[in-house]
């Protein structure tokens, strides 16, 4: 049994917005993202983990936080910020600058917020980070930190990185919100979290580019699958029915069954369970380049040794459990809930 003992009036404000937030379009959903943000927190060497653990409920739910900012807060920068349209860019993708300065020189604002700013914005944020590393202002390690687990996790999101993001060019309306939430509500409790010990990223500019480009090369593959998929079944096989009708979500994304769900799971070959644990593994790689960069500087003084001994013990115990591969449950908003 965990005892949650790390509370911050941070936390509550994130809370607060997360339900207040209408219909999103989450990377992976609240279930996801938040299993990212947890995974590279446990996998950071010591001198990082234990005060990023000692905060492990705020960078956990800051994690879906960005989803909710653009109508919460009505800040229309930032949808643009979680997705790019590679190919609506240039058919050529070695074409699209790969540095934020050069994009923001070669297209104006209009183009970038309609085709999108993703691997830029991780760029723009990897140097607040950095910045606030160095400064050691807390809240700013924290909140920034956090919200770059997000942009990370959508960048590995293969349908982040394309125009066809909804399957809306290939007949497949909903696919986006049944791979990225149904698949990893349904199986996301037997995917494997442990991951390696993070390194030194020499280039970020080009690792951003290497994951978004690598999840663009994915969604044709998934989009393939789901089509052959629901060409072989029957058609009163796909869709989860409900009073004669398709049943709906409360975001109105329509449910398969979950028998084409686990389908679906075992055609991709894992593919959802590999892309969340790029996107931890990026997360961790990301932070720990950021404290390097900024001098390693020595975290522990940002917290009282009351707060540091009050979590040992939770954290041996979560380490413990991630040996097998697991994260600790904890409760998380769904999507697509079971039951009637």
């Amino acid at each position: 049994m965990f005892s949650i003992r790390r509370r911050s009036r941070r936390g509550l404000l994130a809370a607060a917005l997360l339900v207040t937030a209408p219909s999103l379009l989450m990377a992976w959903g609240t279930w996801g993202h938040q299993r990212v943000n947890r995974a590279a927190v446990l996998a950071l060497p010591p001198a990082m983990r234990t005060f990023f653990y000692n905060h492990i409920d705020f960078v956990v739910t800051e994690a879906v936080i960005p989803d909710s900012r653009k109508y919460v807060l009505n800040d229309r920068a930032e949808g643009p910020r979680h997705y790019v349209d590679l190919e609506n860019y240039s058919e050529d993708l070695n074409s699209i600058p790969r540095t934020s300065a050069d994009a923001y020189t070669k297209y104006d604002a209009a183009q970038l917020d309609k085709e999108g700013r993703l691997p830029w914005y991780v760029q723009d944020l990897m140097t607040k980070l950095t910045a606030a590393m160095k400064k050691q202002h807390k809240d700013e390690i924290l909140f920034v930190a956090a919200d770059l687990g997000h942009y990370l996790g959508d960048a590995t999101q293969p349908l982040h990185t394309s125009a066809n993001h909804d399957g809306q060019k290939t007949g497949q309306k909903g696919v986006h919100a049944f791979y990225e939430s149904q698949l990893v509500e349904q199986f996301g409790h037997t995917y494997n979290f442990k991951l390696t010990e993070p390194k030194l990223i020499e280039d970020p500019t080009a690792e951003i580019w290497r994951l978004v480009l690598q999840s663009h090369a994915a969604a044709d593959t998934l989009l393939a699958a789901e089509k052959q998929l629901a060409a072989a079944t029957p058609a009163d096989q796909v869709l989860e029915a409900s009073n004669g009708q398709p049943r709906k979500n409360i975001f109105n994304s329509t449910y398969r069954t979950q028998t084409y769900t686990a389908a679906y799971h075992q055609k991709l070959n894992r593919m959802v369970e590999r892309q969340l644990r790029t996107a931890a593994q990026a997360t961790a790689n990301f932070w720990y380049t950021a404290w390097v960069n900024a001098g390693k500087p020595d975290l522990s003084k940002l917290d009282t040794q009351y707060t540091t001994k009050s979590n040992e013990k939770n954290l041996k115990a979560e380490l413990k459990l991630l040996e097998k591969g697991k994260l600790v449950d904890f409760s998380s908003f769904t999507e697509f809930p079971q039951g009637k």
